[in-house]
């Protein structure tokens, strides 16, 4: 209200500067005097206006004659009959909702009870709303309202209004109490269900209290009242539809509401005298037996059977043989309805597939527990070993889904599945965590919680200081409005089977992950002795992150990258301690196939490839010309070996003598005695002869080592040049 005053006082086609020169001062002269009167309609009323009245009001630093704009203050003192002030020249938009309204049309019909704006909010005592002594605070409302529509009020008994006791049923309520007696003014007023300025018949379609409204009004102070509310009321769902919100007057009287009691249609005694017989079935043999301490610790222990199996009917022996239809889960839990019905699984189940998943095969029926119960399903634990009910290996979803086998296998033998299940740490990521528990989606789907635009913001749920790296990086599409394919988390970390990354394993296979789209530099890179190292299975030389960094990789011309001028020695120094500037212009990934960028070593590569090339060509070519003459000598060299060899052992056999019966002592004795004119040196040089003959090669007496052809020829010369050398020795 102020603020549209001091728009008001500031709109120049409005208010002359004539207008302004006007002081109050002026009017205060006369009407500062208690005594002063004057006639309105016929009647003498006291013109009294206390200064101190006007400047404590929100109207305190305006002239008057911004609101009495028929007074000439060149012409004073003024005409006794005024015009009355029109509160819209300020408040335009509130004039036209109160001139719609109810008391807007009463006086327009020249209805003398009809309400004006000085009614409500006084006259040159306009004080704001929240002012102790304002009229309009809350605190006051019901009986500002309660002038007119309390019980014997001329309103009351002259006007027709369709309701009575009104003031007295409103201080007995609920929102009363809260307001009257506990002094909330939070609390529900008047103008909270039928507004300040607006107010209309319930009848009308546009009232805030027409039948259809009146629920976003109510939820206007209530907004939670969607999941507070009890699900279920007498056997019927309280909601018809989804996030659609029935009448509140139809079970909360205006102006007499209170807490309400629900009868929840019959007792869960009456149900367990069928139910709890172990042997109970139904007509296809299924069990019907319901274990009520299960049920008593479950998370429903507090709600009544007919609350989920509605449609029971008390009036009946048997009141369940009314229900023709299953739980529906929705009715308590519309969110995650909502969001399963949009997911792979509710589209699956909508379709009547057998293979969908609905709500009891992953939390049960009757001993369903809370999340963070241990022996919970849905425990984070056991999540894992849920989920594998259908996707294990050999389960029904990996038999007809690709490339879904042994996923439960993997994620066991991650870092997440030994965190969870060896570890025990429960802040792990499991199935849930990436996919969602209700809205699972398959990861092409746009929607889904690991598709690509997206699995980065599912990773950072738990990775939070990384996503934020990440979304900083070149690789980020937040950086990189490039049209070609960027990685993401699942692309270096393999969805299910994603490992520690100091891991020897992991180090080498990451080289290959970013060779898969920088593929020329990954080649360039193995030229290197960094690259060649690495490929022996060495994880201590530097590889592509130990450079560029993993999640924060920036261009180099970047200033905060890794290689950029001025962290590059640093990044070098993490390796090499003793690097300078002078050793981080080493060329990393230098190629000798690029001419254009390293043109020197393209040149040399290629000249010294040439020599070696040249150098084997000659030489190869002189080996196969010189082939067919080593070869035809080696045939001629063993055609002459084989003619020598036959030669030598025909010359052995026709010179070959028999040999004698052998010398015993006795007949070298004998020889001694009989021998005339012999001495003992005869005999034992003819005796060696005769040895030295028997030991030729061949049994031949004449025949030397080198199997010469003639008889009298000797390794050294003739046998008779032999003799004469003997003869000397």
């Amino acid at each position: 209200m102020l603020l549209a005053a001091l728009l008001c006082a500031a709109t120049p086609a409005l208010f002359s500067p004539a207008l302004h020169a006007q002081d109050n001062a002026n009017c205060y002269m006369c009407h500062e005097d208690r005594e002063l009167t004057g006639s309105i309609d016929g009647r003498s009323r006291s013109m009294f206006v206390s200064e101190r009245t006007i400047k404590s009001s929100v109207h305190g630093e305006f002239d008057c004659i911004i609101c009495h704009l028929d007074v000439d203050p060149e012409d004073l003192p003024h005409d006794d009959e005024l015009d009355p002030v029109d509160c819209g020249t300020c408040h335009a938009e509130i004039q036209e909702k109160h001139a719609i309204s109810l008391h807007g049309k009463a006086i327009k019909r020249g209805d003398r009870l009809a309400p004006t704006c000085t009614t409500c909010h006084g006259t040159h005592d306009v004080l704001p709303a929240d002012h102790p002594k304002s009229p309009v605070r809350a605190y006051n409302i019901p009986f500002l309202c309660g002038s007119c529509h309390q019980e014997g009020a001329p309103v009351q008994r002259q006007r027709r209004i369709s309701k009575n006791h009104i003031l007295e049923n409103y201080s007995l309520s609920i929102h009363g109490e809260g307001l009257l007696r506990k002094g909330l003014t939070v609390s529900a007023t008047c103008i909270s269900c039928h507004t300040a300025h607006e107010i209309l018949p319930h009848t009308d379609p546009e009232s805030s209290i027409a039948r259809r409204n009146i629920a976003e009004t109510c939820a206007a102070c209530h907004q939670q009242i969607e999941e507070v509310h009890v699900k279920v009321i007498k056997g019927e769902l309280w909601e018809k539809q989804p996030h659609l919100l029935p009448a509140c007057v139809d079970c909360h009287q205006p102006h007499k509401i209170r807490r309400v009691f629900y009868d929840q249609g019959t007792a869960d005694a009456q149900c367990l005298e069928c139910h709890q017989r172990p042997d109970l079935r139904n007509e296809e043999g299924a069990s019907m037996f319901v274990n009520y301490q299960d049920l008593g610790h479950s998370r429903h222990a507090t709600v009544a059977c007919s609350q989920c199996h509605s449609g029971v009917n008390v009036s009946h022996r048997r009141p369940c043989d009314t229900i023709d239809k299953t739980v529906d889960c929705s009715a308590c839990h519309p969110d995650e309805s909502d969001r399963y019905t949009q997911s792979i699984h509710g589209t699956m189940h909508a379709k009547s597939d057998p293979d969908a998943p609905d709500c009891l095969d992953c939390h049960g029926t009757h001993r369903i527990l809370g999340q963070t119960n241990p022996n919970s399903r849905t425990f984070p634990t056991r999540v894992p070993m849920l989920c594998g009910e259908c996707h294990r290996s050999g389960e029904k979803v990996a038999k007809r889904v690709k490339n879904e086998d042994a996923v439960v296998d993997h994620y066991v033998e991650s870092i997440h599945g030994k965190g969870l299940l060896q570890s025990g740490l429960v802040v792990t990521a499991q199935c849930t965590d990436c996919h969602t528990a209700h809205d699972a989606q398959p990861s092409a789907d746009p929607r889904s919680s690991v598709h690509e635009n997206n699995v980065s913001k599912t990773c950072g749920s738990c990775h939070h200081g990384i996503e934020e790296q990440f979304a900083q990086s070149i690789h980020s599409r937040l950086v990189n409005d490039t049209d070609k394919e960027l990685p993401t988390c699942n692309d270096c970390h393999n969805a299910h089977t994603i490992r520690r990354s100091d891991e020897t394993g992991f180090k080498l296979e990451i080289m290959d992950q970013c060779g898969r789209c920088h593929e020329d530099i990954a080649d360039s890179y193995f030229d290197t002795y960094h690259g060649k190292v690495s490929q022996l299975g060495y994880t201590k030389t530097a590889k592509c992150y130990d450079c560029h960094g993993a999640h924060d990789i920036l261009p180099p011309s970047n200033p905060k990258s890794h290689l950029s001028h001025q962290n590059v020695v640093q990044t070098c120094q993490k390796c090499h301690p003793s690097a300078n500037r002078q050793f981080a212009g080493y060329l990393s990934h230098a190629t000798h196939h690029d001419p254009d960028k390293y043109p020197i070593l393209f040149w040399a590569f290629w000249g010294m490839t040439s020599l070696l090339i040249f150098t084997f060509l000659l030489g190869g070519t002189h080996t196969i010309l010189w082939l067919p003459r080593a070869l035809q000598w080696r045939k001629e060299l063993k055609k002459m070996e084989r003619e020598a060899e036959e030669s030598v052992v025909d010359i052995a056999w026709s010179e070959y003598d028999a040999p004698g019966p052998p010398v015993t002592r006795k007949d070298v004795a004998g020889a001694d005695d009989t021998a005339t004119g012999g001495d003992d040196e005869d005999l034992s040089k003819s005796a060696r002869n005769e040895s030295e003959n028997d030991m030729s090669p061949g049994g031949d007496k004449n025949m030397s080592p080198g199997g010469d052809m003639d008889d009298d020829m000797s390794p050294g010369g003739d046998i008779e040049e032999n003799d004469d050398r003997e003869e000397d020795k």
